[in-house]
């Protein structure tokens, strides 16, 4: 054995992929509707951040944090505007976890509420955070976190104390199975933080880079948050993740209390450059494919499989009444990419690059294989 059996693998391997097709290594073409689980949001193999990845290449690919980097600096002013001070480091989970850390050294207090059926990464303070029992198993979690209902404010107000350091969400729940925030919920949450002087942290891994129709979820819902967390999508397949700090934060996060070898290299920020300039073109044009997906989600919605389609931009959870598990790899047979979610969802990803021809096309597809089931 090789290789540790915490993955189950589809009994298929993929040699190319462009835009919004993978190939297999016999030639034959899949759609992708996962984005590679919310990583390609400008399309597999982008020209421009395979160019930008070239050229870095070509120079040099590591440089410690010991040294200027405007590459780094770039980046932080693209991704954070003035408001927001950025840390770059190599994942989600790991820029959940500096998120965390951040939180309790600028609040000198240790309690994180965040909610049930979150997720905010397998690392053990990230792990830690995540309000799933399935996550949770077989191991001791730390302390320091407690969990309220999602939507539900009356369960966050009853969690808040003197030690209470920050409020941590997603606005889409994506592995939980895609569950929005209300918007009356994320009002009464920004009040009540405000309030208690408690910060506010949203986790943008999965949501950000323009997956709900905006740069970052947090801007369809009117309020900046305190700390904001990106990865996945951000260098649309190279190994990264942010976190993003309103300024009068920055001093807590003081030399020698956080840092990271791979954080920020050269090599991984030109993509991420390149990606958010790509992302510059795509989001003002994307309302009208926002459009058809839930033309089509509606049609599905409508199906005696179907209890519910959910999501919000181009993020979709249709939870189903037949085991999901056998759909995803009865699409994937169909040559369709799709993934799974919690609460028997199905969870639709697909790049926002990807031709509208194709996304129909595709959509079509699911609603007539469920419309047998």
């Amino acid at each position: 054995m090789t290789l540790f059996p915490n993955y189950h693998r589809a009994p298929i391997t993929f040699s190319k992929m462009s835009n919004a097709t993978w190939y297999s290594d016999k030639g034959q073409a899949y759609t992708d509707l996962s984005s590679g689980i919310g990583v390609y949001n400008v399309g597999a193999n982008h020209p421009t951040v395979v160019h930008a990845l070239q050229q870095q290449a070509e120079k040099f690919w590591h440089l410690p944090n010991l040294y200027q980097n405007p590459l780094q600096e770039a980046v932080a002013q693209k991704l954070g505007g003035d408001n927001y001070t950025v840390y770059f480091a190599n994942s989600g989970a790991e820029a959940n976890e500096a998120a965390i850390k951040l939180a309790r050294l600028a609040t000198g207090k240790s309690t994180i509420i965040s909610f049930t059926q979150s997720f905010h990464g397998r690392t053990y303070g990230a792990m830690s955070a995540t309000g799933q029992d399935s996550i949770h198993s077989g191991l001791p979690m730390l302390t320091g976190f407690k969990y309220a209902n999602f939507n539900v404010i009356d369960s966050v107000a009853a969690l808040i104390d003197d030690d209470t350091a920050a409020i941590m969400l997603e606005l889409v729940q994506g592995e939980g199975g895609v569950f929005p925030a209300n918007q009356e919920f994320i009002s009464a949450l920004v009040k009540l933080a405000q309030r208690h002087n408690i910060l506010i942290i949203v986790d943008e891994v999965q949501t950000g880079m323009g997956r709900t129709g905006t740069k970052f979820a947090y801007m369809n819902y009117q309020f900046e948050p305190d700390i904001v967390t990106s990865a996945k999508a951000l260098a649309n397949g190279l190994p990264v993740g942010a976190m993003l700090a309103k300024n009068h934060l920055a001093n807590a996060l003081s030399y020698g209390t956080h840092g990271s070898t791979f954080g920020g290299n050269p090599l991984v920020m030109s993509a991420a450059q390149a990606t958010l300039s790509v992302l510059d073109d795509v989001l003002p044009t994307l309302q009208p494919k926002i459009d058809i997906f839930w033309e089509k989600l509606a049609a599905i919605a409508a199906l005696s499989v179907v209890s519910e389609v959910r999501g919000l931009g181009m993020m979709a959870g249709i939870a189903l009444e037949t085991p999901v598990k056998d759909v995803v790899s009865d699409l994937l047979d169909e040559h369709i990419i799709v993934l799974s979610a919690g609460q028997n969802t199905l969870r639709l990803l697909p790049p926002l690059t990807i031709p509208s021809d194709k996304l129909i096309n595709s959509l079509d597809k699911i609603k007539n294989y469920l419309s047998k089931k």
